[in-house]
């Protein structure tokens, strides 16, 4: 249900060629003509959140998701638990408590014990985070929430084949050298990784994202009308846009850790039609929401903090307990390591 309502930071790679026409999931666990965008209830920003003691990374992740307006919105509602038949554990729940406590709450800041102990109880999550720091498996908290959320409910096989089918579909185009013929795969990503080392702004990354990557040498590809290995041309675009759009910056490395602090422009509001497998139509207009900002010199130390934008239309800096008032300029200069786009 929550991955159903927004984007994970992660990526998810199944063995099974994802493709148009599969077999709908056996169950709806949210409809989507339920999904609500905009937010139904305005306010000012809600309550910090405490750190218990290098948890900044969680705490940042946390405050991005309650100001997601879609899940924000079905949370407060408090749909999921009064329909919850769930006996014992259940994730939902644990987040709909939290961000009801947040933007409810009477005080400045809380510490977000429940969902702590979650992480504290099950270590794999905790590993899963660590490695996200690192952007070499891109496995993060958000994916972990989720995860386990439905795997407590459902398991693992129902959690794929529900997944494959909600996700952001990117279209692979692979295009023969020898005989023009048009091959097209379909791959699942719960985030876009984007490459920054040779850029300078959001679009210029998206636009290399799309860009055509020539295959050759070992490195060559298997035409099936060709029936051999031949040069061909990769193309990755995005086959079906999601709700919501999250966006990792690339900033550290898979070995070293390090981390590239280059300044990356990117906008308030980003068109993401040229970059879709059907480039021609209406645009597909996405606004800027939440900014996950790393402070630091490489994965292995430094702080995590976000801005947020809340239901009032006005953002804010959220470090940890601290949640103060800020401009959208201010969000905008950040050297960021993720984005969030509604659309």
């Amino acid at each position: 249900m929550l991955l159903f309502l927004i984007s994970s930071l992660s990526k998810w790679n199944f063995s099974a060629v994802i493709a148009e026409g599969m077999a709908p999931p056996k169950r709806i666990l949210f409809p989507p003509e339920k999904i609500c965008m905009v937010w139904q209830q305005r306010q000012s920003a809600g309550a910090g959140l405490f750190n218990a003691g290098n948890t900044c990374f969680l705490n940042a992740v946390l405050q991005c998701l309650t100001y997601t307006a879609p899940l924000a919105n079905y949370l407060l509602s408090r749909e999921h638990s009064r329909a919850c038949q769930q006996q014992g554990f259940c994730m939902m729940c644990i987040m709909e408590a939290h961000v009801n406590k947040v933007l409810y709450s009477p005080v400045s800041a809380i510490l977000p014990l429940t969902v702590l102990k979650v992480f504290t109880r099950q270590a794999k999550l905790v590993e899963e985070i660590m490695l996200c720091l690192t952007t070499c498996f891109q496995l993060g908290p958000l994916f972990s929430i989720h995860y386990r959320c439905l795997s407590n409910i459902w398991g693992l096989s129902e959690i794929q084949r529900y997944v494959s089918t909600t996700i952001t579909l990117f279209g692979i185009a692979f295009t023969c050298s020898s005989c023009k013929t048009i091959s097209d795969s379909y791959e699942a990503f719960l985030d876009v990784p984007l490459d920054i080392k040779a850029v300078s702004s959001l679009t210029a990354c998206l636009e290399g994202f799309v860009t055509p990557e020539y295959l050759d040498g070992d490195n060559c590809f298997k035409c099936n009308k060709c029936k051999k290995n031949v040069e061909a041309s990769k193309r990755f675009t995005v086959h079906c846009a999601p709700k919501i759009l999250t966006v990792c910056l690339k900033r550290f490395d898979c070995f070293t850790g390090g981390k590239i602090s280059k300044v990356v422009e990117y906008p308030e509001y980003l068109d993401l039609r040229p970059y879709m497998s059907q480039a021609d139509g209406e645009p597909l207009h996405y606004s800027l929401y939440a900014v996950l900002v790393h402070r630091g010199v490489s994965c292995h130390g430094g702080h995590y903090f976000c801005y947020a934008k809340a239901s009032n239309g006005l953002w804010y800096q959220m470090d940890d307990e601290s949640v103060e008032l800020c401009c959208i300029d201010t969000a905008l200069r950040q050297r960021a390591y993720l984005l969030f786009y509604a659309r």
